[in-house]
C-alpha cells in the first residue's frame, strides 16, 4: 500500500459520516510519508507519487489529472493574497522533484515541469517548463514521446 491509495481510501471516506477515519488517515500518512496531502484532493486514475510521496505538501482544493507523476518534496498551494486559489494538473504531468507550483494555476496535458521550479502562471499542454520563475523550455510534447525527456 502505498500514499496513493491510502489517500483515495481517505477520499471516498472524506465524502461519508465517517469524515474522522479520513482525517486518521490523513496523519497516518503524514508520519509515514512526511506529506501533507488531504483527503479533499482530487487524484485521477493512474497517478503515482515518486518515492513514495515523501514531503509532498498540497492545498485542499488542489486537482491532479490521471496518469501523473509526482515527485518527491514538491509544493502545491496558494500564493501570497491568492492562498485560496485553485491548482488544476491535466492528464499525464510530470512534476518534477522540488518543484512549486502556486496560486490560481492550470497545467495542461502531458506537460512536464522541471524538478526545483516554480511555476506561478499557467502551463501549455504538451510543453517543458523550468526554472524560478518556470519559463518556457520546449513544446510539442506528447505521452508517447514525453518518457525521452523525463
Amino acid at each position: 500500500m502505498n500514499m496513493y491509495h491510502t489517500h483515495k481510501i481517505a477520499h471516498q471516506l472524506q465524502k461519508t459520516p465517517l469524515r474522522f477515519l479520513a482525517k486518521l488517515i490523513y496523519y497516518l500518512n503524514f508520519f509515514l510519508f512526511n506529506s501533507a496531502v488531504p483527503p479533499e484532493v482530487k487524484i485521477g486514475k493512474g497517478s503515482r507519487f515518486a518515492y513514495g510521496g515523501i514531503g509532498v505538501v498540497m492545498n485542499k482544493r488542489a486537482e491532479i489529472g490521471e496518469d501523473c507523476i509526482i515527485g518527491q518534496g514538491i509544493t502545491i498551494g496558494g500564493r501570497g493574497q491568492d492562498r485560496a486559489g485553485i491548482v488544476k494538473i491535466g492528464n499525464g504531468v510530470f512534476i518534477g522533484a522540488g518543484a512549486r507550483i502556486l496560486g490560481t494555476v492550470s497545467v495542461g496535458d502531458n506537460a512536464v515541469i522541471a524538478p526545483n521550479s516554480v511555476v506561478i502562471k499557467d502551463v501549455a499542454a504538451g510543453t517543458i517548463v523550468g526554472g524560478v520563475p518556470a519559463r518556457f523550455i520546449r513544446d510539442g510534447i506528447t505521452k508517447e514521446n514525453q518518457k525521452m525527456y523525463v
